[in-house]
């Protein structure tokens, strides 16, 4: 041990602490009983257990009790629904002395190997959520079993910009494989933080055994005892270490390369270790991760990963500014108005997440029923998938339909629009629907740039309009833009983040100002690289500029994504608004009028190649930039426009830009959004005289 109780306190001193009890346990068939740890931080399963120095301290109490007791094993589970999760992020980020870093570094692995030494057969019995040092904990003991309604299994350090640092870099690619390891440690965090199933979990190995929730720990206890009488072997892998680990090393640096190149090291530190766990022992490996641990610990791109995870774990749970809960209607019937791709969308959203009545219309049956077909068949892959019952799929299908007549919207409490982004029709279609709904019903839309409180001008009830901006895809992009009109009421408002709420969106409150949040930055940067282009910059060069931030994709393919008609109507949008800023590229136009949707394409060896039609019909200048001209240019426009927005008001904190960046645009959690990028690189202080953030917050305190 490393700490002692006393230093534990000092260093963590807010510690949710995770204490571990040691009871034995007798179990039919050994002649000594079993020694069982269990994990509790005193709260239930909202409140997940994690490890600080306090609860490390514990842990090693309890192993002390377990070996004393000279148990036929040790075991150690959670409590209910939880094993454990992992570290005490919220203590990281207050740590502000290298050393205390390295010795938190030191004492999970001292704790953690304490299981894998013993002569003492150990047991991880993982009745439910597992990640991080949890997932470290479980592959510290001999063997695992795992129950069957577990319903986070992962290593989330990667996409938090850390790696796994109390022993899952060593022990996991020596269990299952070099490969299978790059896919669970690096792979899946970068792919939004991707979890493992329970059948995917048992197929790769990670686990020796699953049996179901309601009686878990006695069937754990029963296998744990064929196990220590020697009638059950479990399996384990033969590891190439050959040729297998180069290709899986080889595949990692791919991965990490392409998704982050290079802006993480976390993520490149991870691969280093990977590739060291091929001939390192324990004692070697452990070293390097305490190593590398203890100087990302008190690096400021670290903390940005924190402030991430604190903005979507905590901020967005709380959205600033949303009024009083109680003010909320409640919402029994959903009608959208279309009946294209982003209205079928919603409607399915709308109908999984809520199942009430969800009606669509449009200009024709044909287009009605091509939208109602389009939720029932989506709703049947769910069902194929094992996703939903026979039953819930019949069920939900039943509760979408569509009509020409708007007087099926006459009882719907909630009515949202998805039609063509034109405020005449738009104002058009919320004037004929005032004829059918209630006065109480609110009125939504999903416009990504237009004015909400222009759109509600000429209604009686112009109170019960609000702007419910969805990212597509709908599925997959959690945030949900929550615009506030000129005279939106508070319980129009409150009623759409409550929905937003059940939706499972995170929601931000926004003012009613050109395109938002999300659009308005993303047509500011993509501006000023299209603009680079014009000037005479060659694409590859202009596309290449903001690979240093690691971001998802680069500008032009971000365009090709969001489609060039709609990136043209949002710029032609904020042009409008904001015309010395936002310039609208004669380029881009001629490119959507002929119809072309992508900058790139791929010749016959694979090569990212310019289409030659785009290269014909786009004019460009003499006046070519370099990649870091044209990235200094574009995160001076991104830190100029935040700057504006804040003093706008369009958002409460800059910590709302962030959290809409990285919800609606997929910005990686490691960079922390945009502010704290611009705060590190200096580019805040240089474009608006100071940074966004204090001091402390996503960056090590002083």
């Amino acid at each position: 041990m490393t700490f002692t109780a006393e230093q534990a306190k000092a260093a963590f001193p807010n510690e949710v602490v995770t204490r571990a009890v040691t009871r034995l346990v007798n179990v039919p068939g050994l002649d000594k009983p079993v020694a069982l740890i269990t994990l509790d931080n005193g709260h239930d399963h909202t409140r997940p257990s994690t490890f600080g120095p306090q609860g490390l301290v514990s842990l090693g109490s309890a192993l002390d009790e377990a070996f004393a007791a000279g148990p036929a094993a040790i075991a150690v589970t959670g409590k209910p629904f939880i094993f454990a999760v992992g570290a005490d992020l919220s203590g990281v980020e207050a740590v502000s002395d290298p050393a205390l870093a390295r010795e938190i570094a030191e004492t999970g692995h001292a704790v953690f190997r304490r299981l894998t030494d013993s002569e003492i057969p150990t047991f991880a019995f993982v009745n439910g959520a597992v990640m991080g040092g949890g997932l470290e904990l479980a592959l510290s003991c001999h063997y695992r079993t795992l129950s069957e309604n577990t319903a986070a299994i992962a290593f989330p350090e990667v996409f938090l910009g850390l790696f796994p640092g109390w022993g899952g870099t060593q022990l996991l690619p020596n269990l299952i494989g070099p490969d299978a390891a790059v896919t669970v440690i690096v792979e899946n965090a970068l792919n939004q933080n991707k979890m493992l199933n329970v059948a995917k979990t048992a197929e790769l190995g990670i686990v020796d055994a699953v049996f179901g929730s309601a009686d878990f720990l006695e069937q754990s206890l029963l296998w744990l005892a064929k196990v220590v009488r020697g009638e059950l072997t479990p399996a384990r892998r033969e590891i190439d270490r050959g040729e297998a680990w180069d290709a899986a090393i080889a595949r990692a640096r791919s991965i990490v390369d392409g998704k982050t190149h290079g802006a993480s090291p976390g993520a490149t530190k991870a691969v280093e270790l990977l590739e060291l766990a091929r001939t390192a022992d324990l004692t070697t490996g452990y070293a390097a991760e305490t190593e590398a641990l203890a100087e990302l610990l008190m690096s400021d791109t670290l903390r940005a990963g924190l402030y991430s995870f604190n903005l979507v774990n905590k901020r967005a749970k709380r959205p600033a500014g949303a009024p009083d809960r109680s003010l909320a209607r409640k919402v029994t019937k959903v009608g959208v108005v279309g009946a294209g791709l982003m209205a079928s969308q919603l409607a399915l959203l709308f109908v999984r997440r809520l199942k009430v009545p969800v009606v669509l219309t449009d200009v024709d049956q044909e287009r009605i029923d091509k939208g109602v077909s389009y939720v029932h068949a989506e709703i049947d892959k769910l069902l194929s998938k094992g996703r939903l019952s026979p039953d819930a799929a019949n069920r939900l299908k039943a509760l979408v339909t569509g009509s020409l007549d708007k007087a099926a919207f006459a009882d719907a409490d909630f009515v949202i629009e998805a039609v063509f982004e034109e405020m005449g029709v738009k104002q058009q279609v919320f004037g004929d629907l005032e004829q059918y709904v209630s006065p109480e019903a609110i009125l939504a839309t999903n416009t990504s740039s237009l004015s909400v409180s222009e759109m509600a001008s000429k209604l009686q009830h112009p109170e019960r309009v609000v702007g419910f901006h969805f990212f597509n895809p709908v599925a997959v992009l959690p945030l949900l833009e929550i615009v506030r009109g000129e005279q939106t009421d508070d319980a129009a408002l409150a009623t759409a983040f409550a929905l937003g709420k059940q939706l499972k969106k995170s929601c931000v409150l926004v003012k009613d100002a050109p395109a938002f949040v999300v659009n308005r930055l993303l047509l500011r940067f993509l501006g000023e690289v299209l603009n680079a282009v014009d000037e005479g910059t060659p694409f590859e060069v202009a596309d290449r500029a903001l690979e240093p931030l690691g971001l998802p994709m680069s500008p032009l393919v971000l365009m090709q994504l969001v489609g060039p008609a709609i990136a043209l109507h949002v710029g032609e949008t904020l042009h409008g608004a904001f015309p010395d800023r936002f310039k609208v590229s004669g380029n881009l136009k001629k490119f959507v009028e002929a119809g072309k949707r992508a900058v790139w394409q791929w010749d016959s060896a694979g090569n990212q190649v310019v289409d030659p039609e785009v290269a014909a019909l786009w004019q460009l200048g003499d006046r070519p930039s370099t990649e870091e001209e044209v990235r200094e240019r574009a995160l001076a426009a991104i830190a100029q426009e935040i700057r504006i927005m804040l003093d706008e008001g369009v958002v409460a904190e800059a910590q709302d830009i962030d959290l809409c960046m990285l919800l609606g645009a997929g910005w990686p959690f490691w960079l922390g959004g945009i502010t704290p990028y611009l705060d590190r690189e200096g580019v805040s202080a240089r474009v608006n005289g100071k940074a966004f953030l204090a001091p402390g917050v996503a960056s090590v305190p002083a």
